[in-house]
């Protein structure tokens, strides 16, 4: 019988977790279940998290993942996959997910059963990742439609719908470029060797033969055939020492006993010599050996592959740093003078924000009490009969949650005009808005040092132009007021966003990870971030060396992730772009005019005390 304390999560724990074992092959293999992202190291495997609840999607995206881990475990071969793997980034890409896609189609192939569980995941993955979104081949990751094309070949299974809206965009490209070795793919599927050769000619064929590096079949028949013709005379001694051997097995029987008894002698006095020269050695003094370093921590919690060449050019700065005081309230009056115009609106809604903030941390009454404070409501009844009862109230405090809000403004060069404009002085009026209602606020902007990479690229260049180098520009975090600072310290800061050259490229991975870092290091029982930005990251000097979606990838894992953990409320505003293929929580407008509004109901529908008004506007992604 369950106990009532227990988890009713914890038999499905245990039955998927010998399920995997079995799947995987792996009686010794450690199943369990995290919020960081699911993955095996050595003989430990970590899947997604499931709750109390139970839902089917946790218990779906589980399965589907142990599922795909433990085929993989099962059918994938670490040494053969490093003879073949490419060298370069995107052919490395290419082959990783092809060899994905073969264990899995591989054990769907034996177990059916499996099938259903990995198109779940999938699909929640596709989603995730907004690839139905995606409307041009560019924006579409080459890598992904390639195994999703072994797999659909291996499985004659349709896939999900936004994983098949991938593969619909380079379906033609892939058939007309590499369509015969694809045909290959059943008969290579059980020898993970064979099919990694047909991967290689696969790739070669789209266009990145130049990435393959050495062909290992070749090379290990070039080194046998050298070897063969340095030292022909070792064959020669080779076959003299067999041919002795057989002379030797056709002597006399006394001969024989002899030799063997002369070679037992032998092999004894030499076994007695290494025990003593083993034992000499034992009992030598031996210094300690030096210990291994420790493997330096990933870069991002979000995803240990994300790398990043140097952070010795990146910088954290506050934004009275950037400029003279003297600059800083030239600039603000700029601004000022600039959105004039919008001031009144923005007041207004800025009111209407106060005023249902407020009206959660004013008191509140309890009615129909048998004591307390007479209610003036029920006055003619009691005057009617003194002896009515439940005519009393109390007074009592509405719990209103300790909050930091923090607001984070893209910085890139494409915001520049109008809409960094709006942008500062809604972040203004907010907070000072909020700060008159006891909430914390924090206001930080992220852009680049530079243009095409800065010092980074530099050194890059300087060192011998190293492949895959992650991302490769200077980056400029700028705090323009912390959640501590009065507002009337730093009125003046906002305005450096008015000024000349500060606005360059964008990695927005990198920062949302920054800011949610020192939001969750706040002492306040909630935490929100909100994210103002116009569109995808984008890094010049970055993408020119790594895949095309590298910054995109991480901004995505990051999101996932603060999504997923739940310390902290994450939502955001698109400028004239869609970033509701990013964020689950968000709002796309069309005119940056309508800033001021979207950033005010986004924070009166988080602060709102009924549940389904903050339902109604946090679960819908719109566009203007």
């Amino acid at each position: 019988m369950t106990k009532p304390t227990d988890n009713p999560a914890d038999p499905f724990k245990k039955a998927l977790a010998e399920a995997t074992r079995t799947l995987a092959d792996a009686p010794e293999l450690s199943v369990s279940f995290s919020v960081d992202p699911p993955g095996v190291a050595g003989d430990q495997m970590r899947l997604p998290q499931v709750s109390r609840r139970m839902t089917r999607d946790e218990i779906m995206m589980a399965r589907g993942t142990g599922d795909a881990l433990a085929l993989r475990q099962r059918h994938h071969d670490t040494a053969v996959a490093a003879r073949y793997a490419p060298s370069g980034d995107m052919a490395k890409s290419l082959y990783e997910a092809m060899e994905t896609a073969r264990c899995e189609a591989l054990g769907a192939r034996d177990m059916p059963g499996t099938l259903t569980n990995i198109d779940f995941k999938i699909g929640h993955e596709a989603e995730r990742k907004g690839y139905g979104q995606i409307r041009t081949q560019a924006e579409a990751p080459l890598a992904v439609a390639a195994g999703y094309l072994v797999r659909e070949m291996a499985t004659g299974r349709k896939l999900p719908q936004a994983a098949n809206h991938v593969l619909d965009l380079w379906r033609g490209f892939l058939e007309d470029q590499a369509g015969e070795e694809f045909q290959g793919i059943e008969a290579a599927l059980a020898d993970q060797a064979a099919f990694a050769r047909l991967a290689r000619k696969v790739i070669a064929d789209l266009g990145y033969g130049d990435q393959l590096g050495e062909d290992p079949d070749a090379q290990q028949n070039d080194e046998a055939d050298q070897e063969s013709e340095e030292d022909p005379e070792a064959d020669q001694d080779n076959r003299s020492e067999a041919e002795q051997q057989d002379d030797d097995g056709e002597a006399s029987p006394e001969q024989s006993q002899e030799q063997q008894q002369d070679q037992r002698q032998t092999t004894v006095s030499q076994d007695d010599l290494a025990e003593d020269e083993s034992g000499d050695e034992l009992d030598m003094p031996q210094a300690d050996a030096p210990p291994e370093p420790p493997p330096p921590a990933p870069h991002s919690n979000a995803d240990p592959n994300y790398t990043v060449f140097t952070t010795d050019f990146d910088e954290e700065i506050r934004a009275e740093d950037l400029a003279e005081p003297a600059e800083l309230e030239r600039l603000r009056a700029y601004l000022d003078t600039q959105l004039e115009p919008l001031k009144g609106a923005v007041a207004r809604l800025a009111n209407k924000l106060q005023r249902r903030l407020q009206a959660q941390q004013n008191r509140s009454w309890e009615f129909d009490r048998e004591e307390g404070t007479l209610d003036a409501g029920r006055l003619a009844r009691v005057v009617a009969n003194p002896t009515t009862p439940l005519s009393f109230k109390i007074e009592k405090d509405t719990e209103f949650r300790d909050t930091c809000v923090t607001l984070l403004l893209d910085n890139s060069g494409s915001m520049r005009g109008r809409p960094i404009s709006i942008a500062a002085i809604c972040a203004d009026v907010l907070a000072r808005t909020l700060e008159r209602c006891s909430v914390k606020v924090e206001i930080l902007g992220f852009t680049t040092r530079a243009w095409k990479g800065g010092q980074s690229r530099e050194k890059w260049l300087a060192e011998g132009r190293k492949q895959g180098p992650g991302r490769l520009n200077d980056l400029r975090h700028i705090i323009y007021k912390s959640a501590d600072a009065p507002w009337r310290r730093v009125r003046s800061n906002l305005g450096l966003m008015m000024k000349e050259g500060l606005l360059k490229e964008n990695i927005d991975g990198e920062a949302l990870e920054w800011a949610w870092k020192r939001s969750m290091a706040r002492p306040e029982a909630r935490k929100i971030l909100m994210v103002i930005s116009d569109g995808a990251p984008v890094d010049d000097s970055t993408l020119s060396v790594n895949p095309a979606i590298y910054l995109e990838k991480h901004l995505r894992d990051v999101i996932a992730m603060v999504e997923r953990r739940r310390a902290v409320e994450l939502l955001a505003i698109g400028i004239g772009h869609d970033v509701t293929r990013y964020y689950s929580r968000a709002v796309t407008i069309t005119d940056v005019e309508q800033l001021a509004g979207a950033m005010t109901e986004q924070l009166a529908a988080l602060f709102d005390s009924d549940p389904r008004a903050r339902a109604r506007v946090l679960g819908m992604k719109k566009t203007g």
